[in-house]
C-alpha cells in the first residue's frame, strides 16, 4: 500500500471528484434559470388563466427595507364546503426565485385570509394567485418599490 499524505486527494478520490464536476457541468443551463414571473404563474395554474379580481393583495407600495415586508392576501369565498379556497401563491418578479410561497386553505379555514411577511430584492411586481377550488383561478398584482433591498444574488 502506497503512502498517502494527509488530507491529499488519491487518484481514485479525484476521478470520483473529476466525473461529478463533469456531471455539473452537463446539466443544461436552462434547469438553472429563474423562470420568468409569468412562468412561474403559469406553472401554478397549469397554463389556465388568472384573471386579477375577487381579490386583494396589500403590501406597502413604498417599503424602506426590503429584508421583512408585510404581505396580505384576502380572497373573496364564501369559505364553505362548495365555494373556498384551495390554495394562495404568492410570486414576485426579481428575487432569485419567483415563487415565494404556497399557503392550502380548506373550508374549515373561517376566511381566505393569510398574512406573512417576505423579503424582497428590489423594486419588483408581487402577483398574488388564489386556486378556488372549482378549479377557477384569481389573482392580483402590485408594484413595491424597495430603498434598502434584500435577497441580492448574482444569478449570472
Amino acid at each position: 500500500m502506497a503512502y498517502k499524505k494527509p488530507g491529499a486527494l488519491g487518484r481514485r478520490d479525484f476521478l470520483v471528484a473529476a466525473a461529478a464536476g463533469l456531471v455539473v457541468l452537463a446539466l443544461p443551463a436552462r434547469a438553472a434559470a429563474r423562470p420568468s414571473l409569468d412562468e412561474a404563474v403559469r406553472g401554478f395554474t397549469g397554463g389556465a388563466d388568472a384573471p386579477a379580481g375577487g381579490m386583494r393583495l396589500e403590501i406597502p407600495p413604498l417599503v424602506e427595507n426590503g429584508n421583512a415586508v408585510g404581505v396580505t392576501v384576502t380572497v373573496d369565498s364564501a369559505m364553505s364546503a362548495d365555494d373556498h379556497v384551495h390554495r394562495i401563491a404568492l410570486f414576485n418578479e426579481k428575487n432569485p426565485q419567483a415563487d415565494v410561497a404556497v399557503f392550502h386553505l380548506g373550508p374549515r379555514a373561517g376566511r381566505a385570509r393569510i398574512a406573512t411577511r417576505i423579503r424582497l430584492a428590489t423594486a419588483q411586481t408581487v402577483v398574488a394567485v388564489a386556486e378556488m377550488s372549482d378549479g377557477s383561478f384569481r389573482s392580483s398584482e402590485t408594484n413595491v418599490i424597495v430603498t434598502l433591498a434584500a435577497c441580492i444574488e448574482d444569478l449570472s
